[in-house]
């Protein structure tokens, strides 16, 4: 499988969107930032700024990306189907 597995949905999740041009991913446990970074930045064809993971209760990496202000994160949660 590969690094990027589901984008996550949550309240929080739509907030940050909303507010920080922030998506929530649920990414591969031993992907690094600079790994989630690449792939996201491939398989949307967008520019990410930063990644910040975390490692949650259940044992699954979150991976929190901000995209530059081109790229509205509004517009890549629409293409997945999450708005």
């Amino acid at each position: 499988m590969g690094i990027i597995k589901f984008a996550l949905a949550t309240e929080k999740s739509i907030r940050l969107m909303e507010s920080e041009n922030k998506l929530i991913f649920v990414v591969d446990r031993k992907a690094s930032a600079a790994e989630v970074k690449k792939a996201i930045e491939e398989q949307f064809a967008v520019k990410v700024v930063k990644v910040n993971t975390l490692i949650d209760r259940d044992g699954k990496k979150r991976a929190y990306i901000r995209f530059s202000e081109e790229t509205p994160a509004i517009d890549i949660a629409t293409n997945l189907g999450l708005m």
